[in-house]
């Protein structure tokens, strides 16, 4: 992955959080405070301008975006996304592309930083219970020299089952937790906005081999 299909990827993802902010926000009015959409979008609109300013590698973007996203994302989301793009941005080299197994290194920062920040485990009805298999499956079909746009095109439909699925789980993490059972039959919103991110991931990595 280079800087710019790097950039592509936020680009999609503003758009189909976007398209989506409604929807997430119905979903958050649930279990929750009824503005993850909104505060995605605002974070969203900002991490896009930081991928907007001149080239200085990935790293270096990374991190911008991560900034936009601490400062602007309320709420837990904004520390979780926030934190763990900081990690990614360690991990991910300073130049201007990475090898696919560098990429899913720092997916997996990413993923154990929301982990230990959010002390969530799968099956706690949060963004872990798609991050976690999804980091999985990248890590396992690099490992076996898969096409990283064929994996990114298996992992959106993969994770957008996973975000329904967690419809059907209690939460044990977050404000929706207090809910107890009630928070039963609604999908996490924090699940959902997750998937969605492998979807632009999939739809930027496709134009490369479109």
């Amino acid at each position: 992955m280079d800087e710019a299909e790097f950039c592509r990827l936020w680009h999609l993802f503003q758009e189909v959080i976007d398209g989506n902010k409604e929807y997430l926000n119905s979903l958050d009015a649930a279990i929750g405070d009824a503005d993850h959409g909104t505060n995605m979008a605002r974070g969203m609109e900002k991490a896009v301008a930081a991928c907007d300013q001149p080239e200085g590698g990935l790293r270096v973007t990374a991190k911008a975006i991560a900034m936009a996203m601490l400062s602007t994302v309320g709420g837990a989301s904004g520390a979780l996304w926030g934190s763990g793009l900081l990690k990614f941005a360690a991990a991910i080299p300073e130049a201007v592309a990475c090898s696919d197994r560098e990429f899913a290194g720092a997916v997996d920062a990413f993923v154990s930083s929301i982990r230990d920040r959010g002390k969530a485990n799968l099956g706690d009805k949060t963004m872990v219970d798609v991050f976690l298999p999804a980091r999985d499956r990248l890590i396992a079909g690099v490992e076996a020299g898969e096409a990283l746009p064929a994996i990114a095109e298996v992992l959106a439909e993969a994770t957008a089952a996973w975000a329904l699925e967690t419809k059907d789980l209690i939460a044990l993490k977050g404000r929706a937790a207090y809910l107890g059972e009630r928070s039963r039959g609604h999908v996490d919103p924090g699940a959902f906005s997750s998937s969605l991110w492998f979807l632009s991931l999939s739809r930027a990595l496709a134009e490369r081999s479109g």
